[in-house]
Order: C-alpha cells, then structure tokens, then sequence
C-alpha cells in the first residue's frame, strides 16, 4: 500500500486558488450587480426623459389650441392681444389628476409659464402646400415648454418647441370663391382665369367647353355632375378641362372669415349689415363689417340723406348738405325684371364723388380726419318703401376713381351701370388693367347694366332692352340665390346677374368673384327664360393686379389659414428662442 505524502506548500496552494476564484466570482457578481443596478436607472431616466417630453408636448399643444381658436375668431389682432395669457397655460390637475406634481417651466428660468413668442413679426410671402402660389400675411410664433415630475425617483427636465404658423389670405386672390356650395355651368365656351374654391363641394356642371387654368379645390369634393336639388337633372352635357390636374384638389382645409363662433354662410352675410346697437367695433365680427372700416358713411332715410366720416373717428365729420347732392341722388327708380319689382335707387356718381375726394374733405384740405386718402364707402339705406318696391345703390359715371381706389359695400342690392374703373379707352374690353386702381364692391347682390340701359326702357321686353358692350374692373362680394328643387342658381357663370339682351354683345370683366351668403333682398331665383336677359359673350378673367398687395381693393377681408411646421425636443436649461 503506497502511502500518499502531502507536502506543506501544496494546502496553501490550494486555498489561495480558492480564495482568488471566490474574489473572481464576486466580482463578477458586483459587476453584474452593478450593471444591473445602472441599466435600471438608465431605464428609468429615459422614461422619466421621455415622460417629460410628452408632458412638454402637452403644455405646446393647449397653448397651440387655445392660439387656434383664437386666431380662427378674431384673427391676429386676437393672438396678439392673448400673448400674456398664453405663456401662462400650463397643464393642471384641474385638466386630470395625472399632473399633479407635474412641475412647467419656459426654459429661459420662468417656472410655471410657457414660452411664447413670435420669430420676426408679419410678412406677406407666398404660401405652399395646398394652396400654393397664393400669397397671404404670415406670423410664425414660437410655443415651447419644459418638464419635470418631482413625484419620481429620479427627476428629469425636457423640452418640446413647436412653431405655428397663422396665415391672413387675402379673399381677392381667387377668380371664384364661394364660402358654400359652388356650381359652374356654362351655355357658351367659358375659361376660367384664376384660382377656384368652394369651402363645401364643387359642382362642375358645364354644357360646353369649360376650362380651368389655375387651381382648383374644394373641402369637400369636386364632382362632374350637377347639384342633386337642380331640377335641369344631374348630368352636364359639357366638357371640362384642368390645365393643371395636380392641382385639382378635394378635400383641402377650409378658408373662413374670422366673424366668431360659427362661419355659416348666413352668419358671414353680417360683414355687410350695420352692427347692432352696442356691439364693439373692435370684436372679431365688428372689426370685419364693412360699416366700421369704411372711411365714408352715407345714411338715406326717408326724410333726406347725411354722410359722415366713418367709425375710424366716431363718425366725427358731417358733410356740407350741399356737397352730398353733388355725387347722390334718390330722385330715379326703374324696373328689375327679374326681382319684379320697382327699384328706388340711391345712385352714386362716382366721377363727381371723386372730384369731392380730390379738393374737399371732412375737414379742411386733405383728409386729415382720417390721417389717410378716402378710399371706401358705406351705403345704409333706411327707407321704409312697400313690397313692390326694392331700395338699392347704383354707381354710375365710373371710369375715374379717387387716388386709391374705390370700395363701395352696402347691405342692400347694388347695380354698377356702364363702364367702371377704366380711363383708358383702348383697353376697355380689355384684361389690361394697368390703368385700372384698386376696386371692390360688398352687398346683397350685383347686377350690371350696360352702356345703353335706359330706365325709362326698363320695364319694356327684354328684347327692347338691348346691350351695348361694357367693362367693368372690380372684386365682387356679394350673395346669390342657392339651387333649389325649384331652380337653379345660375352658377358663377350668371353670378353678376343682368336685366338685359347681350347675345354676341361682350361683356368684360377683370376682378374677382366671392359668393358669400345667401341673398336677402334681391332674392327671386335665377331664370332665363322669363323676359329678364339673354346672357353675354363673357370676356371675364381675374385680375392679376390683386396679387400685388399694394393694388388689393381697399378693406379686403382676408381668409385664415392655421399650419403647423417644425417639431423639436429642446435640452433642459437652453434658450429656446433659436429652437426649431
């Protein structure tokens, strides 16, 4: 038996290797530990991080909503009078429990405010997007918030900046707009310069050739049919071309007016109404209405007419009685065949208002009551007249406006008799308007008389009512008759209504076409069949002048846009006003 011999050395050996894989092996175990230990709170930091980037992007958002809400009401003037408030909306428990402990801050030290701020105040620029190559006034603001939740473990402060961008498009851009429906049918050949919106569906209707050169869009859709309600059946008998197809767009972001809470094509028909007693000029809706932006305010009562300055300085100013006869009159009536009633007409003379424009004023030479030329005025007709009789403005003698143009709106039905805003004989019949100024006309209807209309001659056949050619240079704002089971509207095609036998006789027109609200006053449906007119030779195209915004029409509503541009997360402690 062979006996085994240990020597001292090899035991300490023994015991040291077991003492240096035990140490291995813990360490290794404080490593993993250790990892495990980091790898948590790494977890938990980034969901902390991100945690707090969404509650900043919540903070961006209210405060983004309230700014959209505001702006669609009230415009830029609302935004910018709110800015105060907005940097101190702030998520809240009141909004949910889940923010309680939830700490904001504006990233530039202000705890508890949101930062606001607009980047470089207004600019007119050209829009992209839908509605590209459009130009309207943009103001790009700057919403950006920090936080934090001191409730966890390990707290962690983020940030999120967002830019907004409001837009003011001016509603003189289109050829042909309509806040409603639109329908566009044609007898005749018919090219459409321009762009061309409908805020509902567009019907595209035509019995001939029609074409469209510009854009087309709708919020609803663009169909080739009829309106269901048109008793002509659903299905045009016509052609349509899109010169450019890219461009016909449905649905797209509906344009509206900033009147208020609703923008109903019946709400919209205010702009054009006096305001109620006590309404603030200053409110979203007053500040839109034709009658508080007009420099001149002409009243017809039935005891006699008065014109003022207007609200600019409290209608401070009264014409000389004297100086009012020169350029109205209320002495003429004729007969509109297609309203069946006499129209007592309060008529402007448009040349000699402007010769008063040129050497008088509302106090002394100039205009120093208004600090600017006179440019625009309101018509308030407040005759009491019978149901057979229809109270009305009627411009006349208007190839030469004032200096800078010329709007005239009223509430009332409007007629424009002969040619308008052109001096320059060689380019009547013309799309020349280089010689043409700044024009519009706001009301409840627009019918163009001829150069030859006779009022004398009104209430003869139609055939006895016989067009000379005539143009007329001017944006129309105006209401219209809607199709019914009954009739049809007479589309965009008939939107300037006549009384009238055109045939091969061309009617011009250079301007822009806005179908805004149902008629109150002028409101017996279209028809052509009913010795009211034979349409014209349509010479109509939009007029490019408008997108220059310095030979836009005097008072020009403008219609809103709301875009959302850059995105970002924003570090704790940085200036967020170079972010994005």
């Amino acid at each position: 038996m062979t006996k085994i011999i240990h020597k001292p050395n090899e035991g300490g050996s023994a015991l040291l290797l077991t003492l240096m894989l035990t140490a291995i092996a813990l360490l290794i175990l404080a490593n993993i530990l250790y990892w495990s230990s980091s790898s948590a709170l790494l977890t938990h930091h980034s969901i902390q991080y991100n945690r707090s980037i969404a509650a900043g992007e919540a903070a961006t958002e209210k405060v983004l909503s309230q700014m959209r809400q505001d702006f669609l009401y009230g415009g830029d003037a609302l935004v910018v009078n709110n800015l105060g408030s907005y940097r101190a909306i702030i998520p809240s428990p009141v909004d949910s429990p889940y923010w309680t402990g939830w700490q904001f801050d504006d990233g530039n030290g202000g705890v508890g405010q949101t930062y606001v701020l607009s980047l470089s105040g207004t600019s007119y620029t050209v829009l992209d997007s839908t509605y590209a190559g459009l130009q309207g006034y943009v103001t790009t603001y700057t919403v950006a918030s920090h936080a934090s939740d001191t409730t966890a473990a390990v707290s962690v402060n983020a940030g999120v900046a967002q830019q907004l961008q409001l837009t003011q498009i001016p509603i003189f851009q289109f050829a042909m707009y309509s806040s409603g429906n639109m329908e566009i049918s044609c007898g005749q050949p018919f090219e459409v310069t321009g762009r061309v919106h409908s805020n509902q569906e567009l019907f595209v209707e035509p019995d001939s050739a029609l074409t469209f050169d510009s854009g087309v869009t709708a919020v609803v859709d663009i169909l080739f049919q009829r309106d269901p309600l048109d008793p002509r059946g659903l299905t045009p008998n016509g052609t349509v071309v899109y010169e450019n197809p890219a461009e016909k767009i449905a649905p797209v972001p509906a344009l509206t007016l900033p009147i208020g809470t609703t923008n109903t094509p019946d709400a919209i028909r205010q702009i054009i109404e006096p305001p109620p007693p006590g309404e603030d000029p200053t409110s979203p809706l007053g500040h839109l209405r034709y009658y508080n932006e007009c420099d001149m305010l002409i009243q017809v009562t039935d005891t006699g007419v008065t014109a003022s300055s207007g609200e600019i300085n409290g209608f401070g100013a009264q014409l000389n009685s004297n100086d009012v006869t020169l350029f109205v009159s209320t002495n003429n009536s004729f007969w509109d065949a297609r309203e069946s009633k006499t129209v007592e007409s309060i008529d402007i003379d448009v040349g000699q208002l402007t010769t008063w424009s040129l050497t008088n004023s509302f106090s002394g030479n100039g205009v120093p009551s208004l600090g600017r030329n006179f440019s625009s005025v309101y018509v308030w007709d407040q005759r009491h007249l019978p149901g057979n009789e229809l109270g009305a403005v009627r411009v006349w003698d208007g190839t030469q406006l004032p200096p800078n143009g010329l709007t005239v709106a009223t509430g009332s039905p409007l007629y424009v008799w002969g040619n308008y805003n052109q001096t320059n004989v060689a380019n009547l019949g013309t799309s020349n308007t280089t010689t043409s100024l700044p024009a519009s006309f706001a009301a409840d209807a627009v019918t163009i008389l001829s150069t030859n209309w006779s009022d004398a001659n009104s209430a003869n056949a139609v055939g006895n009512r016989l067009a000379s050619a005539t143009t007329v240079n001017a944006a129309l704002l105006t209401g219209a008759v809607d199709t019914t089971t009954a009739a049809y509207s007479g589309g965009m095609e008939n939107f300037p209504r006549f009384l009238e036998t055109w045939g091969s006789t061309i009617f011009t027109y250079n301007g822009s076409m806005i179908k805004m609200f149902p008629s109150l006053y002028a409101t017996n449906a279209w028809n052509n069949n009913n010795n009211i007119y034979s349409p014209p030779t349509r010479n109509w195209a939009y007029d490019v002048s408008f997108d220059d915004p310095t030979k836009l029409p005097p008072k020009t509503p403008s219609l809103l846009k709301v875009v959302r541009s850059n995105w970002t997360t924003v570090p704790a402690g940085v200036n967020v006003a170079s972010s994005p």
